[in-house]
């Protein structure tokens, strides 16, 4: 299914300018950062592009991150006096990586475009 016109570049853009916005806050950022990889992912779905799994994988591994977070987050942490092991800490681990590979899907997107506008050499 690849839709036509402006709307799936439009949603690509929009979701990684949110990925940006959030990094500066991981915790409440993850609120802009879990719709923007999501916009991201639905953008390179309407497109059919290529880079369309790894950007659904980001968005997954960023959903099961940040949900783990958060709930970790609600119990109260990890470490300390909590009585849970810091390695209760690899659960967030999704959360990075998925962003990483939303990043850099989101390029790669740009880069598909890029590829498909620019006018070939006429010889």
């Amino acid at each position: 299914m690849q839709v036509a016109g402006k709307w799936p570049r439009i949603l690509v853009i929009v979701g990684f300018v949110l990925m940006l916005i959030g990094i500066l806050d991981p915790l409440e950022g993850s609120l802009v950062i879990l719709p923007g990889t999501g916009l991201v992912a639905l953008g390179a779905l309407l497109r059919n592009s290529p880079s369309r799994i790894l950007i659904s994988w980001a968005f997954w591994l960023v959903l099961f991150g940040i949900g783990a977070m958060w709930g970790l987050s609600a119990i109260g942490g990890i470490g300390g006096e909590t009585g849970r092991s810091h390695w209760w800490g690899l659960t967030i681990l999704p959360y990075p990586i998925g962003w990483i590979m939303g990043f850099v899907g989101a390029i790669r997107i740009f880069r598909e475009h890029s590829r498909y506008v620019r006018p070939h050499a006429v010889q």
